[in-house]
């Protein structure tokens, strides 16, 4: 772990970005219209690929892509302030001199700029968003106390919601996409710096967990496929106001977000974490039908191959 903290501590250095100075926001090439057909969903989104959305004006379909876009981003801001506020709780345990409470601090300095650079966004876009809502907001303000109780927990959590989207935004960052270019520096900085953040919290685990008891061991193997299915659906999949604004039918919905397209989404987006909670023996007959079950375990989808 030292190793792999003295790493990081100096990347946070050499390769950092603020939010302001590293986005050229007034640039002409950056302004949000609305009408822009580059903010459409791909082909390959599961709601994108559908007749109903190819069918919509190219208005609607922008409009609906940026708006989508921009609640994810809304969502991601929430869960950045309850990584920050557990990454303080876990720095008030170590000592002062300690690399990992220094990393921590720079992943708080960093996880700030994401948020205010995906608050800047939202608000030039100019579209309504909400964030997290009902139950999962009100979990969300016990999270960051695991950190300081049973850090594998809330570094198990840190995962769920850290590690589908980067595997989104990386697909959307590939060659060839048409993606608007300030959604495209802005994920480019996101994926640079979450990288690590990922390797930190996969390092964290995999020192910590095997010393785990043998209840804790088996709550987290319990909890991992239920964190890893909520919080993938909270991020990949747009909430019901949103849909219901658009008018987009409930069929259509269901052969979006249940049908194999989606699910092999879910899978892509938690392949690493599986591979990890299976690498620490964390996955047992049990627990293998849970994460099947939540729909983000290999083999979950046919399509899977596909966006591999």
């Amino acid at each position: 772990m030292h190793d792999t903290l003295t790493v990081l501590n100096r990347a946070s250095i050499r390769r950092r970005f603020d939010a302001y100075d590293d986005v050229p926001w007034d640039a002409p090439e950056n302004a949000l219209d609305l009408d822009d057909p580059r903010l459409e969903l791909p082909d390959d989104d599961p709601l994108g690929a559908t007749a109903w959305y190819r069918a919509q004006p190219a208005a609607v379909r922008s409009r609906l892509g940026l708006h989508i876009q921009c609640e994810m981003l809304r969502i991601g801001m929430d869960f950045e302030g309850v990584l920050s506020a557990g990454l303080l709780e876990l720095s008030r345990t170590l000592d002062v001199d300690d690399p990992m409470r220094r990393y921590a601090l720079h992943e708080v300095i960093e996880e700030g700029q994401h948020t205010l650079m995906f608050r800047e966004l939202i608000a030039r876009a100019g579209l309504p968003t909400r964030g997290l809502t009902g139950v999962n907001r009100l979990h969300s303000r016990t999270v960051p106390a695991k950190a300081r109780t049973f850090p594998e927990y809330f570094f198990l959590f840190v995962l769920g919601g850290e590690a589908p989207v980067d595997r989104a935004q990386r697909d959307a960052l590939r060659p060839g996409r048409a993606l608007h270019p300030l959604l495209r520096t802005v994920m480019r900085i996101h994926v640079t710096e979450e990288a690590r953040h990922i390797s930190f919290a996969e390092t964290y685990l995999r020192e910590r967990v095997p010393h785990l008891s043998r209840w804790r061991r088996a709550f987290l193997s319990f909890r991992a496929p239920i964190i890893f299915g909520e919080m993938s659906k909270q991020m990949l999949t747009p909430p019901r106001w949103l849909l219901d604004e658009y008018g987009v039918p409930a069929r259509v919905r269901d052969v979006a977000y249940r049908g194999p397209r989606h699910t092999a989404r879910l899978v892509a987006g938690a392949a690493k974490v599986h591979r990890l909670c299976d690498e620490l023996g964390l996955i047992g007959p049990l627990t293998a039908r849970m994460w099947r079950f939540w729909r983000v375990a290999p083999g979950a989808s046919p399509l899977l191959a596909a966006t591999t």
